[in-house]
């Protein structure tokens, strides 16, 4: 079990200089994974990040196998923290976009590295998954 720091946190982040970080900057870290670290939300991150404005459909199209209820959570969730801008265009169907904005053009620059970093080590993470399989 992990050892409370005199100011009752566990974990203590460290930057790169080896300063620790503050308890609130920890707590709005963690709040920030607990929001956006969802597949869903790191799929819909990546597809805008490459693909530029889209219309609902198409984002859904190109993540692949989300229903549109959860489609519309995730955009709607993403929207209430300043990670896509929703455009309403006043036509006749109103014709709706999405985009990330700048906030979430740089979180997707930060956890978007995970597909650099599963590539990378891929024949070792499917050799320790088969080995785990086999054992099971």
């Amino acid at each position: 079990m992990a050892k409370s720091k005199p100011d009752g946190r566990r974990v203590v982040f460290k930057s790169e200089q080896g300063r620790a970080s503050t308890p609130e900057l920890d707590a709005l870290v963690l709040d920030v994974l607990g929001r956006v670290a969802d597949k869903w939300t790191m799929c819909v991150l990546e597809v805008l990040h490459q693909n530029g404005v889209l219309r609902f459909t198409r984002v859904g199209e190109l993540v692949g196998s989300i229903s549109q209820r959860m489609l519309t959570k995730t955009l709607r969730d993403m929207e209430a923290d300043g990670l896509v801008l929703r455009t309403v265009h006043p036509e006749v169907p109103p014709r709706v976009e999405y985009a990330l904005t700048e906030l979430g053009t740089s979180l997707c620059a930060a956890f978007c590295g995970v597909w650099q970093w599963a590539e990378k080590h891929e024949p070792e993470l499917r050799a320790l998954r088969r080995k785990r399989d086999e054992a099971a």
